[in-house]
């Protein structure tokens, strides 16, 4: 059985006495295998001249990737005095992390895989279930593949992993039907628990035995695949059982509306964020449906505003209005909270447009912009080589002579070049397709880059605070990740639509579980050339975590049927409740009021 670090052990009291002879004897140019007892959460115990030194010297403290080293930052370029301030500005820029990730994931991140689905002609059920579902629970995923790439911080995978499971499945399924009671589809229900019972119980075997092989990283990928097929073969199904009932005029039994995957929606417009597993019948319904021109008073208010004569741009101004993130008219028409919160996303989103292509298929154009895309061949292969393994690769010299990041300026500025004098700014190329597949591989690595720093901001805070991997991730992280999706479920339950939320709330935690889990630890294996991925969980947390959230799918398997599906106010406030409680036990476990008994 592996060891494992347990919560006291990482907060037990440190004195100069004990720590002093193991530092003292600690050297750079010692191998990490002759200091593997010592942690990074003992700097704290040290004398204050120490610290700097220990976080520079000791391997445990030492980050797998990103670009800026946080604990050097709290430890050696601020006083001590000025802790609070340096802890105040990394929440700040945590926050603002999350916010990228955001940003980055629903508009650009979202969009390609959509317009590489259509190129790839798949159907609306298989791309709302792998590409749509995908880019939803794109920062979960990414933050899940971080965290794996290093033993020491896989505790907060499975904590964040976890932790959106037990919130989204509580709290924000709980407040939805607070906000709207309505009855749910019972068997996409039923499907979407059980699978995800399924995958939790994976992850609590492999938690069990501190480890995950190959063969189990492939299991965890291998089930996600059969909740794909299943959930295709399950709209095939109703579909054909809804056309069956057409034919014979038959009009829909209580047993078929009450099983409809479907709210009736009015809108034809798509929405990203419906594209998860839950939600992929209801995309493909909606999809599916004739474009109905809008009424006058629905027009989006840029269309009343185009000019009656022909007017052509200049390639400057395609290149200007291209780059601006900013709607002057919609400003004006929106909220004090709406504008302060783009004042904050302005920057990611003119960073994003300038170095990620987008490519729209739902547009006339495909969003084709000359001068831009152009200008996209020379940044994007060039922030790709700086993002990938934190620009271990742009920097590395070519015979010694030449950087790769030269290389790829030269080639992209060529390619550019015959790409500006062979197009029109009227008119995209035949292969204008091609740059969603760059835009998916940017927004990728930018959202990866930003994941590396958010997990480690997380674990720099944990040694300052002595906190656990697995308290964070079932905190910050799963919250930071979660809060997006959980405003939409919100919002879709307001407008009218809480049986779609709610379906919403199983079907992407299934993805995030299964993809993050064993993609994370077969992309470990590839890259150590070791046969498993060892797992050091936190102590007794983990498995409060772990029970809690088999618990709420127990519970919510058991009791939603006995409701007869029917979801009200005081089943909400129930799950509401139920997330307080396991808040405050995981808490208490972290801080050691509830333990277990030594023998």
């Amino acid at each position: 059985m592996l060891m494992v670090e347990t919560v006291s052990g990482a907060r037990g009291p440190f004195t100069g006495a004990h720590i002093g002879p193991q530092f003292s004897a600690l050297g750079v140019n010692q191998t990490p295998t002759e200091d593997v007892s010592i942690q990074c959460r003992d700097v704290c115990g040290l004398n204050i001249s120490d610290r700097c030194d220990f976080v520079r010297t000791t391997p445990d403290c030492r980050s797998q990737g990103g670009y800026l080293n946080y604990l050097e930052g709290i430890f050696c370029h601020f006083p001590p005095n000025l802790l609070p301030l340096v802890i105040t500005l990394y929440a700040f820029w945590l926050l603002y992390l999350f916010l990228i990730l955001g940003v980055t994931a629903a508009k650009f991140f979202c969009p390609n895989l959509s317009a590489i689905s259509t190129a790839l002609k798949l159907s609306h059920n298989v791309a709302g279930v792998t590409f749509l579902a995908f880019g939803n629970g794109a920062p979960d995923i990414f933050s899940a593949l971080v965290a794996f790439s290093d033993p020491r911080t896989a505790s907060l995978a499975f904590g964040a992993l976890f932790g959106a499971g037990v919130l989204v499945t509580t709290a924000v399924a709980g407040g939805i039907a607070i906000l709207r009671p309505f009855t749910a589809a019972s068997r996409p229900f039923l499907r979407d628990v059980v699978f995800y019972m399924v995958a939790v119980f994976l992850a609590f075997t492999a938690l069990y035995f501190g480890r995950v092989t190959l063969a189990w990283a492939l299991a965890y990928l291998g089930l996600y695949v059969f909740y794909v097929v299943t959930v295709v073969l399950c709209t095939w199904i109703y579909q054909w059982q809804r056309r069956a009932s057409l034919v014979y005029s038959m009009p829909g039994t209580p047993e078929m509306l009450s099983d409809s995957e479907e709210d009736p929606v009015s809108s034809n417009s798509y929405d990203y964020r419906l594209g998860g597993p839950g939600g992929a019948e209801r995309v493909s319904w909606r999809l599916s449906q004739p474009r109905i021109p809008a009424p006058p008073h629905l027009v989006h208010p840029g269309e009343e505003y185009r000019p009656l004569l022909f007017y052509q741009e200049t390639t400057v101004q395609i290149l200007a209005r291209a780059l601006n993130p900013l709607d002057y008219r919609k400003w004006r028409s929106k909220s004090v909270y709406w504008r302060a919160l783009k004042v904050f996303k302005l920057p990611v989103e003119f960073l994003m447009l300038l170095t990620v292509p987008v490519v729209d298929p739902d547009k006339e154009d495909g969003n084709w912009k000359r001068p831009l895309n152009c200008l996209h061949l020379v940044i994007s292969p060039l922030v790709l080589v700086l993002t990938l393994q934190s620009g271990a690769y742009g920097v590395y010299d070519i015979g010694g002579l030449v950087p790769v990041w030269a290389i790829v300026v030269i080639a992209g500025t060529a390619m550019a070049a015959v790409t500006f004098f062979a197009t029109s700014n009227s008119e995209p190329p035949r292969l204008h397709w091609l740059f969603a597949f760059l835009g998916f591989l940017t927004s990728a690595l930018w959202i990866n880059a930003a994941a590396t720093e958010v997990v480690n901001i997380l674990r720099s805070l944990g040694v300052v605070f002595r906190l656990s991997n697995t308290v964070l991730g079932l905190t910050l992280l799963a919250w930071g990740n979660s809060i997006g999706d959980a405003f939409s479920d919100f919002t879709l339950a307001r407008q009218g639509y809480p049986r779609m939320a709610f379906s919403a709330c199983f079907g992407g935690i299934i993805l995030n579980l299964l993809v993050g889990v064993g993609l994370g630890c077969l992309l470990q294996i590839s890259r150590s050339h070791a046969a498993e991925v060892k797992l050091e969980p936190d102590g007794l947390l983990v498995w409060v975590l772990a029970g809690t959230l088999g618990l709420s799918l127990v519970c919510s398997l058991v009791s939603v049927p006995l409701q007869c599906f029917r979801l009200n106010k005081v089943y909400g406030f129930c799950l509401l409740l139920f997330y307080v409680n396991f808040l405050v036990v995981a808490l208490l476990t972290e801080f050691g009021v509830i333990h277990l008994r030594s023998a």
